[in-house]
């Protein structure tokens, strides 16, 4: 097949939310041709709240799709076999956003009310109550809107610190923020994630795809320009302040070129990581044990990978 003359691969990608800089790697990859150099022609849709993307990615309505570790073992245990190819994020990017005198999430327990959502109820609530011995009383719900926390100084929640502690910072409040991951949360952050039928058939065309969105996430560290012209195009919403802001975010707290990124190449995963968050979701009961935990990953695509940050 001359090279020129091959018409690209028709890829769909959806993502797990509008357009955002936890996103800006695929973006990236779109705006500077990296996947049209690698023979993609890739197509990003944006995710939201009433979007199903396991049940679009299981449909053949989606390639990829940007998944959660906690996600994929749930569906795998409930028979639909999509299994995680690349991890962009080396942690989960959430966590806690407290008033200032809460030193550390294990402050939470003196008498604080945690605004969880509906997810986080069946993701990292489980794994904060174990571990620092909260009560399911302290929970209540968080509906995306700030002005509880900010009124009252018992009040800690949820968040990304790319978004919600840009909105608190932009109220004048003071907050302190606490990653998860930190502590010892153990899922991978803004994976990809396929059907196990497209790693089998087209393992060639999950690796090409695999390597042009990590090249993108090393390309968009360097200058984001490029991706967030196009993220402003499909989410208005989000400005450049904001932008500017997350960026800074996923630098300072090294999503993308920390852990094991920094040696094995950004995307990267191991079976360990992935044995903490089987072990995790199998004590908080969000598990079955005899789920087949390694059918939700593979890392055959991020293995020699080595895109160094």
């Amino acid at each position: 097949m001359a090279g020129n003359a091959a018409a690209a691969d028709k890829v769909t990608f959806l993502t797990s939310w509008y357009a955002q800089a936890e996103h800006g790697g695929f973006y990236q990859a779109v705006a500077e041709g990296i996947y049209r150099k690698r023979g993609l022609d890739v197509t990003i849709r944006m995710g939201g709240p009433q979007v199903n993307g396991m049940q679009l990615l299981a449909s053949g309505q989606a390639d990829f799709f940007m998944g959660y570790d906690l996600q994929v073992l749930k569906s795998v245990e409930q028979g639909i076999p999509a299994t995680t190819v690349a991890a962009s994020f080396q942690t989960d990017a959430q966590g806690m956003m407290t008033h200032t005198d809460v030193k550390g999430l294990a402050g939470l327990k003196n008498g604080k009310t945690v605004l969880v959502s509906t997810s986080g109820r069946t993701t990292w609530w489980p794994w904060l109550k174990a571990k620092y011995g909260l009560t399911e009383a302290q929970g209540r719900p968080y509906t995306f809107n700030l002005q509880p926390f900010l009124a009252d100084p018992d009040f800690a929640q949820q968040a990304y610190p790319s978004s919600e502690l840009f909105q608190a910072a932009k109220a004048g409040a003071k907050t302190n923020f606490y990653l998860f991951a930190n502590d010892g949360y153990p899922p991978y952050g803004t994976t990809v994630v396929a059907m196990q039928k497209l790693v089998r058939e087209k393992p060639e065309l999950v690796a090409r795809f695999v390597r042009a969105s990590m090249e993108g996430w090393k390309s968009y560290l360097a200058n984001p320009a490029p991706a967030n012209a196009l993220i402003k195009q499909e989410n208005p919403n989000m400005k450049d302040d904001q932008l500017a802001y997350a960026v800074g975010k996923l630098k300072e707290y090294a999503f993308v070129t920390g852990g094991d990124a920094a040696t094995q190449g950004i995307g990267t995963m191991t079976d360990a990581r992935w044995r903490r968050t089987y072990d995790f979701m199998v004590s908080a009961g969000l598990l079955k044990k005899e789920t087949d935990w390694k059918q939700a990953y593979t890392t055959q695509f991020v293995r020699d990978l080595k895109v160094l940050p």
